[in-house]
């Protein structure tokens, strides 16, 4: 029986993960967060693979306040780009996998066609430095090494666009959203069942991308959760990015382009609004 290590286990694709594991029960799960395993701590994580016998690692760890890590950067860096390496120095002792989580961040967002996984990767801020430097951790310490990248992730767990929009909808007259950055909403638990199916397959080393399919801005993904969430009182406005100033950069575009992942591993990405809906029946549930 394989053992499986899931890392920042508290998070939204942690606890995803941790809700489908009855389905796979062929694998023997550890799941961490820092209290059980600080992965910024390489010999910590070295004597954890060793003495768990662990094959494969899914590393949702990470520093994910993208404002704070602008002033925080030694931490995000610990994070996001040492400890990814490692794990996985840890996991290639094994002869063993790693799937490192990555993001939408390590492109600047000044394209105007969806990120494919061949295009140049030029990050415009700590957070994005950071990841993009946690790839190429990953993958210069292990050869069998997945890295999926990610963006404009929610779920029903922890702290999300989604929710922060129905709250400030239920509490405000009126808001402003910016409706000039593009992208994908991606439901945690639409990436979850993927990681899932990767493992069942077999892990085919590289970079690839995934989100829910379809685009939209920030301002359209909000009109749609207060519309399944049954807000009606709440008047949004589109608000242009320099109207919100943020400490961070964002990408003005960052839809990826999902047809490596769906090619390699013949699967269909269900469409943002389909899981958002999905998602929001849960909340309010």
């Amino acid at each position: 029986m394989k053992t499986i290590l899931i890392t920042g286990a508290n998070g939204q694709l942690g606890n995803e993960m941790r809700l489908l594991v009855g389905r796979y029960p062929a694998y023997r799960y550890l799941f961490t967060d820092v209290a059980e395993l600080d992965i910024c701590d390489a010999e910590a994580v070295k004597d954890y693979v060793a003495e768990q016998e662990v094959d494969l690692i899914v590393n949702c760890a990470a520093y994910t306040a993208v404002d704070k890590a602008e002033d925080d950067e030694a931490l995000a860096d610990r994070l996001n780009h040492l400890a990814p390496g490692y794990l996985a120095e840890a996991v290639a002792a094994r002869g063993g996998n790693l799937i490192q989580i990555s993001t939408d961040y390590v492109f600047d967002g000044t394209s105007y066609v969806p990120y494919r996984e061949d295009m140049l990767a030029c990050p415009d801020s700590v957070y994005g430095r950071t990841k993009l430097a946690g790839e190429e951790a990953a993958m210069s310490h292990c050869k069998n090494v997945m890295v999926i990248r990610t963006a404009w992730l929610y779920s029903t767990f922890g702290n999300n666009f989604v929710k922060t929009m129905i709250r400030l909808g239920r509490e405000k007259d009126s808001l402003g959203v910016i409706f000039d950055q593009i992208g994908t909403p991606t439901y945690a638990r639409d990436l979850a069942r993927v990681i899932f199916v990767v493992i069942e397959k077999g892990i085919i080393p590289g970079i690839y991308h995934f989100s829910n399919e379809g685009v939209c801005s920030w301002y359209d993904f909000t009109q749609v959760i207060h519309r399944l969430a049954g807000i009606a009182d709440c008047k949004l406005r589109p608000l242009h990015t320099e109207e919100y100033p943020t400490r961070a950069k964002r990408p003005h575009y960052s839809v990826l382009d999902k047809t490596k992942l769906k090619e390699t591993y013949g699967i269909a990405i269900p469409y943002w609004i389909d899981s958002l809906e999905e998602c929001i029946k849960k909340l309010l549930a």
